[in-house]
């Protein structure tokens, strides 16, 4: 029952990005699998409520983002002339010892699972949507992480994180979720 509702959730987010949405498979040339992580890096904030005075709804969506060139030009790609909501979105490199002030979503890509807990631990008590791409990230302390299952993009959560960013994750951004981690956390 997850794989239609994932499906169309990847779909609608490809389509309301990508100029010609394909069929969202990891490995299909049209669309990529980076294309569609950096769809989802966009949908995601429309699923999350930020504590009061944390986003700022007449500034621009600002997503930063560590250890990953390429995904900061997708993201570029995706969303030059385009809003996300009603609001347009700025793209922000982000080094490590970077301010993550102004940052609503912080991608953290390329990272090992060694490297994590020191990239994450800046973000941890700020109220930022982190999210990340490599195995056991929600150990480290990342709201959402990307899994690629069966040649999808796929997603897991953990509630955690998010509670100690002071966010609240929608129901249907959890629904579609491949794991939903609701334990203590670190």
């Amino acid at each position: 029952m997850r794989a239609p509702v994932l499906t169309a959730f990847l779909v609608a987010a490809t389509m309301a990005l990508a100029p010609a949405a394909t069929p969202v498979r990891a490995q299909s040339p049209a669309v990529s699998a980076q294309t569609v992580k950096a769809a989802f890096l966009c949908k995601f904030p429309g699923y999350v409520d930020w504590p009061a005075g944390a986003d700022p709804a007449d500034r621009p969506l600002t997503i930063g983002v560590l250890g990953s060139p390429a995904m900061a030009d997708e993201l570029v790609r995706l969303t030059s002339d385009r809003k996300v909501g009603e609001r347009p979105v700025e793209v922000r490199a982000v080094k490590g010892g970077d301010s993550l002030a102004g940052l609503q979503v912080l991608y953290v890509g390329n990272g090992t699972a060694e490297e994590l807990p020191q990239s994450l631990a800046p973000a941890r008590s700020l109220p930022i949507l982190v999210v990340t791409d490599a195995p056991g990230a929600l150990a480290s302390g990342s709201v959402i992480n990307f899994t690629v299952e069966r040649d999808r993009v796929r997603f897991e959560v953990s509630l955690p994180a998010a509670e100690r960013s002071g966010l609240k994750l929608s129901s249907r951004l959890l629904a579609v979720a491949q794991r939903v981690e609701r334990g203590p956390g670190p």
